[in-house]
């Protein structure tokens, strides 16, 4: 499968395009083969350990990068999906159900985006309507009722805007699910794995431990929208996603999150295997932690873990 490049990769493509032709050409130099890869992932490495917000958004929105059901796959064993809010429908772009994680029974959900045309299309590209928020309800309530943890995988440039979405209660959907996440008397981990984007990432990441993968983003708005609304020129989304605080290193410094998980080299859509791997590790570790906290203690630190948010940002 042909790698795609982003724009602020051009450097790096230009040098793996040369291993390519060195290779296909019949006087290949395994030594002249083995300097440019080298030279490329320096480079790559160097590039990487000084992108800015909008290369970071870049990355985050990246179509290789590991998905919902990547995640799923790779860690979750025993997997029995979930469908349906009971009230409406069923949400593909909002997906959970129940399965076990090195032996830990769990509920787990998430926002799937979808590979190509068909799937993202099925899956509305990751934005979810009322029903998917309803759904996520629904399982959190399972999870309560049988003492299991939640883990969450958010990935969603936002809750879906449509005329049906808006006519079927988004805002109260998304309201009732943060609530239930606060509410919640279980364990509640959630990974932010590419976008998080306004209140349809955080309706399902009111969680005991936020995480976010180290490329990711987490943001009210998107840049671009942003930026049209404040210079009323999309063009600035740059200058948006700077002046927004939306990386991962930004929002652990304010304390929005609770916790930054690296990624391979060139970011997780290089090398998804590792990537997931490493999620796998902080999640497991993080229910570790948890589970010595009482119901009462988790609903306590939680709260007053999104209520100092607001406090630290005034201060």
């Amino acid at each position: 499968m042909a790698r795609t490049y982003l724009d602020f990769e051009r450097p790096i493509a230009e040098l793996d395009k040369q291993v390519e032709e060195l290779l296909t050409s019949e006087s290949e130099s395994a030594p002249a083969v083995a300097e440019l890869r080298q030279k490329s992932e320096n480079q790559l490495k160097a590039l990487y350990n000084s992108i800015g917000p909008w290369e970071k958004t870049q990355v985050a929105r990246h179509p290789a990068r590991p998905h919902y059901s990547d995640f799923v796959e790779a860690l979750v064993s025993d997997y029995t999906p979930l469908s349906g809010d009971r009230k409406f429908g069923d949400d593909h772009a909002l997906l959970g159900g129940l399965g076990k994680i090195r032996g830990q029974s769990v509920v787990v959900m998430g926002h799937e985006k979808g590979t190509d045309t068909e799937t993202r299309l099925k899956h509305n590209f990751g934005m979810a309507n009322p029903e998917g928020y309803r759904k996520a309800v629904r399982l959190m309530d399972l999870a309560e009722r049988f003492s299991i943890p939640v883990v969450s995988f958010v990935d969603t440039a936002g809750a879906f805007p449509g005329r049906g979405a808006e006519e079927r209660g988004q805002a109260e959907a998304i309201a009732r699910s943060i609530d239930r996440g606060l509410s919640l008397r279980v364990p509640f981990v959630s990974v932010i794995t590419g976008e998080g984007g306004s209140g349809g990432a955080v309706a399902i990441a009111t969680a005991d431990s936020v995480m976010m993968l180290e490329h990711s983003i987490y943001s009210v708005i998107s840049p671009e929208g942003c930026a049209s609304i404040l210079w009323r020129d999309g063009a600035r989304a740059q200058d948006a996603a700077k002046a927004m605080k939306i990386t991962a290193q930004d929002l652990k410094k304010l304390g929005v999150i609770d916790q930054i998980i690296k990624e391979p080299v060139g970011g997780a859509h290089r090398d998804t295997h590792v990537a997931v791997k490493t999620v796998g590790a902080a999640i497991v570790k993080n229910l570790k932690d948890l589970s010595a906290l009482s119901p009462d203690e988790l609903i306590k630190r939680r709260r007053d873990k999104f209520l100092n948010i607001g406090r630290a940002l005034i201060e």
